[in-house]
C-alpha cells in the first residue's frame, strides 16, 4: 500500500497535468496520486503512469466531495490534499512524514508560483502570467503564446495566516516575529486551504471535509478548526514547501463560474458551525484557540461562547 496519497481535486483545470508530473518527479517515498475530474474530463491528456488513479464523477461535486471520495478510496497511510495548480518541493512527502505526529495536521511553507509567460510571437516580449495581452506592449504584436516557467516566488512566502471575526482568511506576517514561530516547526492558526497534510484516518475519524459548507470555500478554516478544537495540532513545517498559484485577476481566475452567493453561503454556515452551534465533536472551545494564539488581530476582548 502507498504511504502517502497525494489527492488533487480539479475541474477543468489546465495546470492540472503539470501539477501530477511535479508531485510524481519529487515523490521519494511510496508516494501516489489521486485526482479526481470534477465533471469534466482533463483540459489536456494526462499521461497514464503505475503511481496515479483518476477519479472521474459525470456530474460536478464540488471540492469537499471529491477530497472525501478520494479519501475514502485511499489506503495510504497519509493524506495530503494539493490544488490543482501548484508546484512542490523535493521529497516533500519524506520531510512530511517525518514529522507528523497522529493528531496533527501539517501545512508545508507556501511560495507564490510562478507558473507561465506570455510571449510575444513577434519580438519575443514577455509578459507575467495573467489574461493573455490584447497586444504587445512594445511592438503592439497581437499573437502570444504561453510559455511554461514553473519555479517558486521565493520572495513571496507564506508561512503564517489567521482568520478574522467574519472568519475570513487573513494574512499574518507580524506573527512571525513572535518567539514561538522561530522553530522550523510551529504551530499556525489558519492556512489557505490550498494544501495540507494528516493521517488518513484522523481525516475521516473528524468527519472529512463537511460538505454542508456547499461545494468550495472556508477549507483553510474548516481544517484548522477541526485540528485544534479536536485536541490536536496545526503546525507549519518550514523545512519543505509547495508553490500555489493565485489566480485573482479579471480574466485570469477560476476556469468555472463562480456563484458568489454559493461563496457567502459557506461563509455563513461556517460562522454558524464554528461560533454558535459548536462543533458536536470539539474537546476544546473555539475561545481555547484565540487564547492559544492571543493577541489575535480583530479579537481583541473576545469572548466565545461556542
Amino acid at each position: 500500500m502507498p504511504r502517502l496519497s497525494v489527492i488533487i481535486p480539479a475541474r477543468q483545470e489546465p495546470f492540472l497535468g503539470q501539477t501530477i508530473a511535479d508531485v510524481l518527479a519529487k515523490r521519494r517515498e511510496d508516494t501516489e496520486v489521486i485526482a479526481v475530474l470534477d465533471g469534466a474530463w482533463p483540459v489536456t491528456p494526462i499521461p497514464d503512469h503505475p503511481a496515479l488513479q483518476l477519479l472521474h464523477s459525470q456530474t460536478v461535486r464540488g471540492q469537499r466531495a471529491s477530497v472525501n471520495d478520494a479519501a475514502r478510496l485511499s489506503r495510504a497511510t497519509y493524506l495530503m490534499k494539493l490544488d490543482a495548480h501548484c508546484m512542490v518541493d523535493e521529497g516533500f512527502d519524506v520531510k512530511l512524514m517525518a514529522a507528523c505526529d497522529g493528531d496533527w495536521t501539517v501545512i508545508p511553507r507556501m511560495y507564490n508560483l510562478h507558473a507561465f509567460d506570455w510571449a510575444c510571437q513577434t519580438c519575443g516580449e514577455r509578459t507575467y502570467q495573467g489574461p493573455k495581452p490584447d497586444e504587445c506592449r512594445l511592438c503592439h504584436g497581437v499573437l502570444h503564446e504561453r510559455h511554461m516557467v514553473w519555479q517558486p516566488r521565493l520572495h513571496r512566502r507564506t508561512d503564517f495566516a489567521r482568520f478574522d471575526r467574519a472568519l475570513h482568511f487573513q494574512y499574518w506576517r507580524q506573527y512571525e516575529k513572535r518567539p514561538e514561530a522561530t522553530p522550523d516547526i510551529a504551530d499556525v492558526l489558519c492556512s489557505v486551504g490550498a494544501c495540507w497534510f494528516q493521517t488518513r484516518q484522523r481525516f475521516l475519524d473528524l468527519g472529512g471535509l463537511d460538505e454542508g459548507h456547499g461545494s468550495w470555500g472556508q477549507v483553510g478554516v474548516e481544517v484548522a478548526c477541526k485540528a485544534w478544537l479536536s485536541g490536536g495540532r496545526q503546525v507549519v513545517n518550514k523545512t519543505t514547501w509547495f508553490s500555489h498559484l493565485f489566480r485573482t485577476q479579471a480574466g485570469f481566475s477560476f476556469p468555472y463560474p463562480m456563484d458568489v452567493r454559493a461563496q457567502e453561503a459557506a461563509r455563513v454556515y461556517s460562522r454558524r458551525l464554528w461560533l454558535e452551534r459548536g462543533w458536536p465533536q470539539a474537546v476544546r472551545p473555539f475561545q481555547w484557540m484565540l487564547d492559544h494564539f492571543a493577541p489575535v488581530p480583530d479579537w481583541e476582548n473576545a469572548c466565545v461562547a461556542a
